[in-house]
């Protein structure tokens, strides 16, 4: 139980708390164009001229060090800044994995080359990069990968598959967990991370249309791609290890809690009119905002994990299967409530918004780690299996 019992009480600091009214208000206006249903699409939506404005801004690379071109602040500060974003539905999926996870990931394990080229290119949103984890016919068997670098006279040889991956047809880099030595059967033994630069002979892209019509998620292909030596992060065989700290990053961010937050607003503001006020309506706003409110105070101490060093892979797992659970309920039950509304005139921007997250919805728990593989962390981090 000591894992779980150390999400203690958190308060975000005062000099971190302080970056939320200036990011309003640049958000007030930099979003006000942009209608609901497309602002509900937020980490996913591609905009490289926001991301370079945020940039500009000093708001990408909250966390990394000034050397590096990045803002040396806190994890909080992170925090404030994509929550803010992520409230409003900006369009952030241009940079938010190179942002969240490449650049820290970098900073880690990276060789000083490899922080001096990419970093900085970050912190400016100029350099987007997409995650090589998820492989055909292994589901959510991370370890059982099979695409495979070959160390060769030129430097690694790369071949095989990645799927789901978000954004690749955006991203310039990806970040790939691969096999450099032995066979799927030796699991976490042989694994290895590389850096893909997406426009190398060889890398194909596959964009997959999803129910609503969008293609974010990809295929990639890799055939005989010639990488560079310096393509290797960190230690060849020490990829379980390094990917594990990374998608620690990946489950612990607000992200994981507010993908819905932009129907949920509209559907309040709705609600408190004349015409959409009713008891039901209060109570489902009163049950949202009761998971709601613990899952944020979990989310931030993670925060305050990660801005001691840790790598709370267990609790993140626990909030990103909570916050997942409870994304998905806001648009089932706001769906029984606009639709049990005879003959009421309900937004038709409202209705849109709803429509797009009813259809997306079922993907959450599945980005980033499926329900029942978390679930199984969570019990091991308890001891119960």
């Amino acid at each position: 139980m000591n894992a779980l019992n150390s999400l203690a009480p958190t308060r975000i600091p005062a000099e971190d708390e302080q970056l939320r009214a200036s990011v309003r208000e640049f958000l007030s206006a930099a979003v006000a164009a942009i209608p609901a249903h497309v602002r509900a699409q937020s980490w996913n939506g591609y905009c490289p001229t926001f991301s370079r404005e945020l940039g500009r801004r000093g708001w990408l690379g909250l966390t990394l060090p000034t050397a590096y071109g990045g803002a040396g602040r806190s994890q909080f500060a992170r925090y404030v800044v994509a929550e803010e974003l992520l409230c409003v539905g900006a369009p952030v999926g241009s940079h938010w994995i190179a942002d969240r996870q490449s650049a820290p990931l970098l900073l880690k394990y990276g060789t000083e080359a490899q922080k001096q080229f990419y970093i900085p290119r970050i912190c400016r949103g100029e350099a987007f990069f997409c995650i090589g984890m998820s492989e055909p016919n292994s589901g959510s068997d991370l370890a059982s990968v099979r695409t495979r670098a070959v160390r060769n006279d030129s430097g690694w040889l790369l071949t095989g598959q990645k799927i789901w991956t978000t954004n690749a047809d955006n991203a310039h880099y990806m970040i790939a967990l691969v096999r450099t030595s032995g066979e799927p059967g030796d699991r976490q033994k042989g694994l290895s991370q590389v850096i893909v630069d997406l426009s190398l002979p060889g890398v194909e892209v596959r964009p997959i249309t999803d129910l609503y019509g969008h293609s974010h998620f990809c295929e990639v292909f890799f055939d005989n791609v010639q990488l560079k030596d310096d393509a290797l992060i960190g230690e060849e065989g020490r990829g379980w290890e390094q990917v594990t700290s990374e998608l620690a990053l990946e489950r612990s961010g607000p992200e994981r809690i507010l993908s819905s937050m932009v129907l949920f607003e509209d559907w309040l503001a709705f609600s408190r009119t004349k015409e959409g006020r009713t008891p039901h309506a209060t109570r489902l706003a009163g049950k949202v905002l009761a998971r709601l409110v613990p899952l944020r105070a979990m989310a931030v101490a993670l925060t305050g994990k990660l801005a001691r060093g840790e790598s709370p892979a267990v609790e993140a797992a626990l909030v990103k299967d909570l916050g997942t659970t409870l994304e998905q309920l806001i648009p089932a039950a706001i769906a029984d409530d606009l639709y049990s509304r005879v003959g009421q005139g309900i937004p038709g921007e409202l209705l849109r918004t709803l429509d797009y997250l009813v259809q997306v919805a079922p993907s959450f728990s599945l980005r980033g780690g499926t329900r029942e593989i978390l679930r199984g962390m969570v019990a091991r981090g308890l001891g119960l299996r």
